[in-house]
């Protein structure tokens, strides 16, 4: 198959490291399957300049064809891509990919994040860009909800999308994932959190729901501006600062229980890594990787609250190793089914449906 993937979330370079590489393990599993995969990343300047994003100028780096514009969408690229016949598919993700897509008059499969449903929902962008991106998911062939969470919530908003909406979640590297463990917790329990520290990622309120709680030690993974006033809510916590990747992992193997109530997530790979790597895992209620993740089963649902935490967190000491460990075995099952390269050929499976 020929796909054209057109997103503003997509690395221009392998050695970027300020954006997710999620959509890119995407089109990298294609590609492993045989595939060919050109991608257009469209870059909003003014969008570039105030987020700090590595600025580059318009053009081709390997297979990403670069597009800077400054009047949000109102160009075209037709010239610059004179051999879109050759495309089976056009799969976009993000508003801009969206609208983009829309543009090019060929059939294309639009990939919603937390962005999109913002933009139709919020009143900053009602005047202009909410009317231009329901026309384009009317107009999309299937609609990519990057979670079960969006699709409920995309589906609320327009139940006419029902018949071509699916979940398109991401998945894990199949080698970071360990066997279950069938052990009882590490005395003191070791609790985990990681994130960049942002007031959505709620960061404060895991620290909150571990001060004072016997046979709990809470490490955090991470940092940025808010680092100083989190240190002050409990100086026994341990702040290890921003990690390699293949430091984080080594850290949550070696942990019982991650936690992160955070909000406003698209998806949240961290909780699959922290799934993978054997952590009994704890994420927020009706948000990210809600509906993997599924109550009491194979981890926990939390309001983004301290109190709601240090109850389930309590609750997960108290269990028996019985408990536990049918928990794990559940971690363990559900994860083995989000890999990289199922959710990768899912995700295509769904496409061919309408080829």
């Amino acid at each position: 198959m020929n796909i054209l993937f057109i997103t503003d979330l997509y690395p221009v370079k392998d050695d970027e490291k300020t954006t997710p590489r999620t959509l890119f393990d995407f089109v990298k599993e294609w590609k492993k399957q045989g595939h060919k995969v050109d991608v257009i990343k469209p870059n909003f300047i003014l969008n570039s300049f105030l987020r700090k994003k590595t600025f580059y100028k318009t053009g081709k780096y390997n297979d990403v064809f670069n597009v800077n514009y400054w009047t949000p969408f109102w160009f075209s690229v037709q010239k610059k891509l004179p051999n879109l016949s050759n495309y089976d598919i056009v799969i976009a993700h993000m508003p801009s990919g969206i609208l983009f897509a829309d543009k090019l008059g060929l059939p294309f499969v639009a990939g919603v994040h937390n962005s999109d449903i913002e933009v139709l929902t919020k009143p900053l962008y009602k005047i202009h860009f909410k009317n231009r991106l329901e026309k384009a998911l009317k107009n999309a062939k299937l609609i990519a909800c990057r979670s079960f969470v969006l699709k409920e919530k995309l589906l609320k908003l327009y139940p006419e999308f029902e018949e071509k909406t699916f979940v398109a979640p991401s998945g894990i590297d199949e080698k970071f994932i360990i066997d279950a463990k069938n052990e009882n917790f590490h005395s003191p329990i070791k609790v985990l959190t990681c994130a960049h520290f942002k007031k959505r990622k709620n960061i404060d309120k895991v620290i909150e729901a571990c001060k004072g709680l016997e046979n709990i030690e809470l490490t955090v993974i991470g940092d940025g501006k808010e680092r100083k006033v989190l240190e002050k809510i409990d100086k026994n916590v341990k702040f290890l600062g921003r990690l390699s990747h293949s430091k984080v992992l080594e850290k949550m193997r070696d942990s019982d229980i991650f936690v992160l109530p955070s909000i406003g997530e698209t998806f949240g790979m961290v909780y699959l890594e922290a799934m993978a790597s054997g952590c009994i895992t704890v994420c927020t209620k009706g948000d990210g990787v809600d509906g993997i993740i599924k109550n009491g089963e194979n981890g926990f649902l939390v309001e983004p609250n301290s109190k709601s935490v240090k109850e389930t967190l309590l609750n997960i000491k108290n269990m028996d190793i019985k408990t536990l460990n049918t928990l794990r075995i559940n971690s363990f099952n559900t994860i083995k089914n989000y890999t990289s390269a199922i959710c990768a050929e899912e995700y295509l499976q769904q496409i061919l449906k309408i080829l």
